[in-house]
């Protein structure tokens, strides 16, 4: 009798909800410095390099100034991360279960796109902390928030202007997570595929198609993320509009796409780490659980 082939395995919802969101979190514990330069030079309307703002933050700021809003960024990667890298991993398990294949490139953008949005509504209470705490050492100390930690920052914000600014910038930030991740996930997915048959599958793969991915979302989502970052940083009472208009009036529309490098120095080794870190967790649990 022919044996039969193995039954494909699956990791648990809940497991990959938590994998995607650890794997988030361990890459931000690396990058979380290049996260506050990028946000600094968003907001600094300069052209100093990154390089610049790194040596001056270090210089006015302290040598652990460069961790600013950390506890906030491993917030944001538990709420947004978790539940964006989950509920893509859902859908794409659940239509390949029920259409007996893998789903085609415009399948896997599409799900990004759900994923991304439903992820970064829940997550933008963290991304508007991770914004003001990273911002605020550049501003002069009598104007400083001066959080604690992102709780500190989330109760003030309640407590000063009440429960829905937590929510500040959510439109553009949902309009950020879209194009990020119908880039991110769609082409990661569809970049690890076509590597798969030059590099064999383990990091140097995953490396490859993270960096591809990474250099396609930078270009994609750098307009709304500086949007999305002035707006999250302004002052009480400032609309939305405003800061919008006032960006393109008196930096231009190429102001958008400032600070290239300096954003993808940041999303680019994210990608990179948290698709490594998600990768390894999954193959660890493959190998130390029964079958």
């Amino acid at each position: 009798m022919a044996k039969q082939p193995p039954a494909e395995r699956y990791i648990p919802n809940a497991l990959k909800f938590a994998f995607g969101g650890l794997s988030g979190m361990a890459a931000t514990c690396v990058v979380q410095p290049l996260d506050l330069i990028k946000t600094r030079m968003q907001l600094g309307g300069g052209n100093k390099s990154s390089f610049t703002v790194g040596k001056e933050i270090i210089a006015k700021e302290g040598l652990l100034a460069i961790y600013s809003g950390l506890s906030a960024g491993l917030l944001r990667q538990a709420t947004y991360t978790t539940t964006r890298l989950g509920v893509f991993n859902y859908l794409f398990d659940t239509y390949k279960e029920t259409n007996k294949t893998a789903p085609g490139f415009g399948i896997k953008t599409l799900m990004g796109v759900a994923a991304g949005s439903i992820g970064a509504f829940v997550g933008t209470p963290a991304e508007v902390a991770l914004i003001r705490m990273t911002a605020d050492g550049r501003l002069p100390k009598e104007q400083r928030r001066n959080y604690k930690n992102v709780a500190d920052a989330l109760l003030r914000i309640i407590r000063e202007e009440g429960v829905l600014k937590l929510w500040r910038g959510a439109t553009p930030t949902v309009a950020r997570a879209m194009v990020v991740n119908a880039a991110q996930l769609g082409t990661y997915s569809q970049a690890r595929e076509m590597f798969l048959a030059l590099v064999p599958d383990g990091i140097g793969l995953h490396f490859c198609a993270s960096m591809v991915s990474g250099l396609i979302t930078t270009i994609a989502s750098m307009p709304v993320d500086i949007i999305k970052t002035r707006i999250q940083n302004a002052a009480k009472g400032q609309s939305q509009v405003t800061v919008v208009t006032d960006l393109l009036r008196k930096e231009g529309v190429l102001s958008l796409w400032k600070g290239f490098l300096p954003y993808y120095a940041r999303l680019g080794p994210h990608t990179v780490l948290t698709f490594i870190f998600l990768e390894q967790m999954n193959a660890a649990y493959f190998k130390y659980t029964a079958q």
